[in-house]
């Protein structure tokens, strides 16, 4: 243990950087704890305030930049790919686009705050074509905010920290070992609640073939689009309805309880989709099933969209 506070104390930034764009990246490795250690440590080391701050700012925002770029490049799917990837779905689907979206860059000022938020918005940032000064602006503004936050409590709390970090010193290896066992604890905690989502999410789905087949043969089953309006510039199925969280407690069909809907988004698993599934379920709803793949698969199989330009159908009404 005394040997991990020797190198905070000597190579406190190096460690900072390292730590803090590891878990912007997307890896479960959370660099807040890091912070509010150096920041006790201020003074004892080979830095100071401003240092650690800008320091904690650059690797944020260089880790954000990269996934940036690449939701400009690829879109949606690499909002997929990091939502596979996260160990915190629910916040991944639920919460991303919906604050992104009502909030705007803005929302980059706190995103940090979010477990599983972080990287997720700096993709969606340029999925949806926020300006890149506009970006580094207000991404720069919420790093500082947080490792700001860190750094302060660190300060203010650095004799209760200094005498944790003895009594962990004082038990060697075992302290260590506690470090360690926190460590893992938190990983297992993210992947429990993780399972626990993904469990909760399985429910009867239709593939794209079998909805394609089913308006061929004419058959008209309610087709629900649960995106918000603003992700829908890419097209929508034919006469697909708009439902959003916001919309859900109003929602009323004409038709009768026992027809057929079918729900859709643009996130792995039909996580959005199937959630929304579940709450028609609720209301009465018996035949509801999301669409496997959401409108990227019914896109890819060559099956036509609507202008998300024409004016989109109330589903409260």
């Amino acid at each position: 243990m005394t040997y991990l506070v020797d190198l905070l104390q000597q190579y406190g930034l190096l460690i900072v950087f390292a730590n803090v764009f590891l878990e912007q990246i997307g890896l479960p490795i959370p660099a807040y704890p890091a912070l509010l250690l150096t920041g006790a440590l201020l003074g004892q080391g080979q830095y100071t305030a401003p240092s650690l701050l800008f320091t904690a700012v650059f690797s944020a925002l260089l880790a954000d930049v990269i996934w940036y770029m690449a939701g400009r490049k690829y879109g949606r799917r690499v909002m997929a790919k990091l939502c596979k990837i996260s160990l915190s779905p629910d916040s991944c689907v639920r919460q991303t686009e919906s604050l992104y979206l009502r909030i705007g860059p803005p929302a980059l000022l706190f995103c940090k705050f979010i477990p599983g938020f972080a990287s997720i918005s700096s993709a969606l940032a340029g999925t949806v074509g926020t300006k890149p000064w506009t970006f580094i602006i207000f991404d720069s503004l919420g790093a500082a905010i947080w490792a700001g936050s860190a750094i302060l409590l660190g300060s203010l709390f650095s004799s209760t920290i200094d005498e944790l970090i003895s009594s962990l010193a004082q038990m060697g290896r075992f302290g260590a070992m506690l470090i360690a066992l926190a460590l893992v604890a938190f990983v297992a905690s993210k992947w429990w609640e993780r399972y626990r989502f993904m469990k909760a999410l399985r429910m009867e789905q239709i593939t794209v073939e079998e909805l394609g087949t089913m308006l061929k043969a004419g058959q008209s089953p309610v087709i629900i689009d649960v995106r918000p309006t603003q992700l829908q510039t890419g097209g929508r199925i034919p006469g697909a309805i708009t439902l959003t969280a916001d919309t859900v407690d109003a929602f009323a069909l004409e038709s009768n309880v026992e027809g057929e809907v079918i729900l859709y988004c643009a996130c792995p698993n039909e996580a959005s989709a199937a959630k929304m599934a579940k709450l028609l379920i609720q209301k009465g709803y018996h035949r509801v099933r999301p669409l496997t793949g959401g409108i990227d698969a019914w896109v890819s199989a060559g099956y036509e969209v609507e202008s998300a330009d024409l004016a989109l159908p109330d589903a409260s009404k």
